[in-house]
């Protein structure tokens, strides 16, 4: 089949998002040439077509050069629409729909069977697609503000509702996460398919090399408790914290944090509650920082300390696992599924059983050890190219529905 695949614009201070559509797209052009299947790349990087590794079985088409043709083809028409859209002033900035008829007929134009979304998404519905579920925290945990706020709620639900119902197939890494597609949204469990969120290849396959560097880099001391996130409230920041307080009154027992992430809004608090708890001395906010030193920054860790409220799949405890990190991680509905017993899963609401795991680790080297050949272990158990074979052979058999009728147009 001729399957496309949109590529969102994503960068690497968006998390995890990025790391996964990057490690599928990945493995898609490496492993893809097997699969009996063509794959129709639309993106919004103009440098992707220059990319010599994209192979025969992948076709790439520009965005930008849709849209092109649609403004030179029809620009009364699009004129009339940015009108009309920019007297509703809710509508102000979002003003993608306007561009609806460029993806249809890119689709059209370009003979897809179905498109395959690599991110929680659907551009059109009347073409069938495959869309892959990340999570649904807004039904879950409404009461954190990134995920109600602003008619963020009421446009998540609106938007879940018609992606995940009008879906030929969900994907999603976990039977807790298929669990939630059913109960929410009442989707037949036959078109949700369980795909494990993959180990990154670049945290796999990173070289063992001399990277004491980073640590004067950044000017923190060694064996610290890490925790890559973006500042949002979900993140959970503020149970760490409270967690090495309480260490360090209960048991004289100091260890440093280090905090990685870009802000989404909650950093200002976080570092209030820093101040609040007298941890200035121990906590670091390095900021956004690129792929190149998050490696050496797992390496020198003492543990991943990872306390998100959300689930059920979180792709940091991975690259931990691959790195030779051990890892606390909160233990969400996904968590038991995703991690096993490579990691400690504690109740990220009780900062005492937080400070507890991370005190196991420290009284107990073999336990840390076990963890992290426990974590090496599952880290090569699912990787992008398993991945992406799995995803291969549910394109194929959804081509028995597929071949019932002609191309669209």
């Amino acid at each position: 089949m001729r399957v496309g695949i949109f590529l969102s614009n994503f960068t690497p201070q968006i998390g995890g998002g990025f790391t996964f559509e990057n490690e599928v797209f990945r493995a898609i052009a490496e492993f893809g040439g097997a699969s009996g299947h063509t794959f129709i790349v639309y993106s919004w990087d103009k440098k992707l077509s220059q990319a010599p590794s994209l192979g025969q079985h992948i076709e790439y088409r520009s965005l930008h050069h849709s849209i092109r043709n649609l403004l030179l083809s029809q620009p009364l028409k699009i004129a009339k629409e940015l009108l009309k859209r920019l007297r509703q002033s809710k509508n102000l900035l979002k003003l993608n729909s306007v561009f609806k008829d460029v993806i249809l007929v890119a689709i059209l134009g370009n003979e897809i069977d179905l498109v395959w979304y690599l991110e929680p998404s659907t551009r059109t519905v009347e073409i069938p697609y495959i869309t892959t579920l990340w999570d649904l925290q807004h039904r879950v945990q409404p009461c954190f503000p990134e995920l109600s706020t602003q008619g963020q709620w009421d446009e998540r639900e609106q938007f879940y509702a018609k992606v995940l119902r009008c879906a030929s197939i969900v994907v999603t890494g976990t039977e807790a996460g298929r669990a939630e597609v059913e109960r929410f949204y009442q989707v037949p469990a036959d078109r949700i398919k369980i795909l494990p969120f993959p180990t990154p290849e670049w945290a796999l396959n990173a070289p063992y090399n001399s990277d004491r560097y980073i640590l004067e880099k950044y000017n923190i001391p060694e064996n610290y408790l890490f925790y890559p996130a973006q500042f949002w409230a979900h993140k959970n920041h503020v149970a760490l914290l409270m967690a090495v307080k309480w260490l360090r009154s209960q048991f004289n027992l100091i260890l440093p944090v280090v905090f990685v992430g870009s802000e989404k809004g909650n950093k200002h608090y976080i570092q209030q509650v820093v101040a609040d708890l007298d941890l200035s001395s121990q906590v670091h906010f390095l900021g956004f920082v690129p792929q190149a030193d998050i490696v050496p920054l797992y390496r020198h860790a003492f543990a991943l300390a990872f306390m998100s409220f959300c689930g059920p799949d979180n792709i940091p405890p991975l690259e931990a696992f691959a790195l030779g990190c051990p890892v606390v991680a909160a233990n969400v509905s996904g968590a038991p599924e995703q991690l096993g017993d490579a990691a400690l899963l504690v109740d990220q609401r009780d900062e005492r059983q937080v400070a507890l795991a991370i005190k196991s680790l420290y009284d107990d080297p073999i336990l840390r050890q076990t963890l992290v050949q426990r974590g090496l272990a599952r880290a090569a158990k699912w990787t992008g190219q398993d991945y992406v074979k799995a995803a291969f052979e549910m394109i194929t058999e959804f081509e028995s529905l597929r071949r019932c009728w002609s191309q669209y147009g």
